[in-house]
C-alpha cells in the first residue's frame, strides 16, 4: 500500500462530466491498494470570474477580502467531487484549508505555507477515507483565511505529500508532461522523461505553465518526487526527481517564454549608493517580485535603472516606482509592456562554454535584438520585443537540437 497525492487542475475539474471522469480515476488509484489525498482547483474559469468582480469593485481590492473571495472557486470543486465519490460507494471527506490546517504566513495573495499538520489527515486516512484537499488556499495565525497566488494548487499538492510523506505527488493537467517548449509554438516539441528539480525549477520561474514554482521548490527541499501527466489519457508524464549524470550529459532541456511581465526604466538617477535599494524596497514591502535588472554605466554621476515586475503588479508597481523616483529627484519613468522573456535551461551549461555565444548568435541572424540579459549556472533569459517571441522560440529550439529525441 502506498500513499498517493494526485491534483487535478480547472481543465480537469472543468465541468460536471470532467468531475466524474476525476472521480473514477481517484476510485481506480484507491481500489489499487492506495491511501488517498486528491487535491483541487476550482473549475475552470471560475477564479478569473471571482477576480474580474474584484478589480470591477475596487482598483486595488483589499487583499484580506480579496483572498475571501478567490478562494470560493476551491470549495465549490471539493464538494462536488466528495459528493460524486460518496455517491460511487466510496468514504470521501472535503477539507477546506483552514480546516487541514494549511498554516501560512499572513502575505494576503501571495501567502507562503508554513506548517501543516497531518494529525486530523492521517486519522481519516486510516479509517481508508479518501481526502478531498481545496487547493491555493490556507489560513494564517490570526485565523485569516489567506491564497498561495495563482497556480497555488500545485504548491498545496507537494506540500501535503512533503508533509504526509507521501510515495508520489502525481499532478494531472491538460498537457500530459513538460515538454521541451510550448507545443503551440514548436510542433516538434518533446515530451521530457524525467528532468531536476533546478531544471524544473528554473523553467517554472521563466514562464512554463505546467508547475508552480513555489511546487518544485517543496518538492526539491523534501525530495518529493513530481509526477507530471494528463488527466485525459493514461499516458505515463514527466517525473520531477532528483538529478542524475544522464541530465548532466543534455547541454540544454527546455526553453520557456513569458509574456507576462513589463520593463519600467527609471531614467536619470543619481549615481551613488543606496539609490537602487530606494527604488527597490518599496516594491518589496509591497509584495511585488522584481525579475530582471540592469543599470547602465554611470555617466557624469546619472544613470538609468531598468527593471521588470509580473503584469499584474504593473499598476500598483508604477504608481510606488513614481513615488521612489520623486523621492530621488529621478528624470522621469518609462514603461514598456509590450516586451518578452526568452530563456534557454539546462544542467549541461555547467560544464560547456559558449552556449550564451550561441544564444545571441542565432538571436542576431534573425533581427531581434536583445534588451535585457540575465544569467545562473544553468539558465539564460533574454529580454526581447514581444512580436519576436515565437520565431525566438523556434530558432533557438532547433539551433540547440531540442527538435530531435528529448531525454
Amino acid at each position: 500500500m502506498a500513499l498517493v497525492v494526485q491534483k487535478y487542475g480547472g481543465t480537469s475539474m472543468g465541468s460536471i462530466e470532467r468531475i466524474r471522469n476525476v472521480a473514477k480515476r481517484v476510485a481506480k488509484t484507491y481500489d489499487a491498494g492506495n491511501d488517498m489525498v486528491v487535491v483541487v482547483s476550482a473549475m475552470s474559469g471560475e477564479t478569473n470570474k471571482l477576480v474580474a468582480l474584484a478589480n470591477e469593485i475596487a482598483e486595488f481590492p483589499d487583499n484580506r477580502e480579496y483572498d475571501v473571495l478567490v478562494a470560493a472557486g476551491e470549495q465549490v470543486s471539493i464538494a462536488l467531487l466528495a459528493m460524486c465519490l460518496k455517491s460511487m460507494g466510496y468514504k470521501a471527506k472535503s477539507y477546506l484549508g483552514f480546516q487541514v490546517p494549511v498554516v501560512t504566513d499572513s502575505a494576503h495573495a501571495k501567502a507562503r505555507i508554513e506548517e501543516i499538520p497531518d494529525t486530523k489527515m492521517r486519522a481519516d486516512l486510516k479509517e481508508g477515507t479518501i481526502l478531498v484537499v481545496a487547493g491555493f488556499q490556507g489560513v494564517d495565525a490570526a485565523g485569516d483565511l489567506t491564497t498561495l497566488g495563482r497556480g497555488g494548487s500545485d504548491t498545496s499538492a507537494v506540500a501535503l505529500a512533503a508533509a504526509l510523506k507521501a510515495d508520489v505527488c502525481e499532478i494531472f493537467t491538460d498537457v500530459d508532461g513538460v515538454y521541451t517548449t510550448d507545443p503551440n509554438i514548436c510542433k516538434d516539441a518533446k515530451k521530457i522523461e524525467r528532468i531536476s528539480y533546478e531544471e524544473m525549477l528554473e523553467l517554472a520561474s521563466l514562464g512554463a505553465k505546467v508547475l508552480q514554482i513555489r511546487s518544485v521548490e517543496f518538492a526539491k527541499k523534501y525530495n518529493v518526487d513530481v509526477h507530471v501527466r494528463s488527466s485525459f489519457n493514461e499516458n505515463l508524464g514527466t517525473m520531477v526527481t532528483k538529478e542524475d549524470k544522464d541530465m548532466e550529459a543534455v547541454l540544454v532541456s527546455g526553453i520557456a517564454y513569458a509574456k507576462d511581465e513589463v520593463k519600467i526604466a527609471v531614467m536619470h538617477v543619481p549615481d551613488k549608493p543606496g539609490i537602487a535599494a530606494q527604488i527597490l524596497s518599496p516594491l518589496s514591502d509591497a509584495n511585488i517580485s522584481v525579475d530582471m535588472i540592469v543599470q547602465n554605466v554611470s555617466e557624469q554621476g546619472f544613470t538609468d535603472f531598468t527593471f521588470t515586475v509580473p503584469q499584474a503588479d504593473f499598476k500598483k508597481a508604477l504608481a510606488i516606482t513614481k513615488e521612489a523616483a520623486e523621492a530621488i529627484s529621478a528624470k522621469e519613468v518609462l514603461t514598456d509592456e509590450n516586451i518578452s522573456k526568452i530563456s534557454i535551461v539546462g544542467l549541461g551549461m555547467r560544464s560547456h562554454a559558449g552556449v550564451a555565444t550561441k544564444m545571441f548568435q542565432v538571436l542576431a541572424k534573425e533581427g531581434i535584438n536583445i534588451q535585457m540579459i540575465s544569467t545562473s549556472e544553468i539558465k539564460i533569459s533574454v529580454v526581447v520585443d514581444s512580436k519576436y517571441t515565437e520565431l525566438a522560440v523556434r530558432v533557438l529550439h532547433d539551433a540547440f537540437g531540442l527538435s530531435g529525441e528529448a531525454k
